[in-house]
């Protein structure tokens, strides 16, 4: 028998709540989310936004009929390059029940396949400084770390 295969596809409405329950799962994003029944109505509003983007895929990662991985991939057109495309990658997130199973790692690889698919000559991400792990994570996969990140909350 054959081992079922992670399906790497675009994110439809009725997965947001496994979208919100696993960006919520982890101190950081406990902090910010509101994983609820209902789901508050601003996550169906970003969603309608991104999924009529033409440069914003949400990305998710099912196996079995079950999402256990989601990750927002958003293509960046750019002056600087010389006119080159980027890719920004953000929200990864895998279910914890399937964390250290490799999941990650294909998601992150369907991206970068994805991203060369459509002419990308940088993927780029964030990751907070308290992730250590995921730090190690991304430098496996050829990531380098080579900015100093800064933000500015307005809320």
């Amino acid at each position: 028998m054959k081992a079922k295969e992670v399906v790497f596809r675009r994110a439809e409405r009725a997965d947001l709540p496994s979208i919100v329950r696993m960006l919520a799962e982890d101190d950081l994003g406990s902090q910010r989310e509101r994983f609820e029944d209902p789901l508050p109505e601003s996550y169906y509003s970003a969603f309608e936004q991104i999924d009529k983007g033409s440069n914003h895929e949400l990305i998710v990662a099912e196996l079995d009929g079950e999402v256990i991985g989601t990750l927002h991939l958003i293509f960046l057109p750019s002056i600087s390059y010389q006119g080159g495309l980027r890719a920004q990658v953000e929200s990864v997130r895998v279910d914890r029940n399937w964390r250290n199973r490799g999941i990650g790692g294909e998601l992150m690889n369907w991206v970068i396949e994805r991203a060369k698919a459509r002419g990308v000559h940088l993927i780029k991400l964030t990751s907070h400084k308290s992730r250590e792990d995921a730090h190690r994570f991304y430098e496996r996969l050829g990531f380098t770390k080579s900015h100093v990140g800064m933000k500015l909350n307005l809320k």
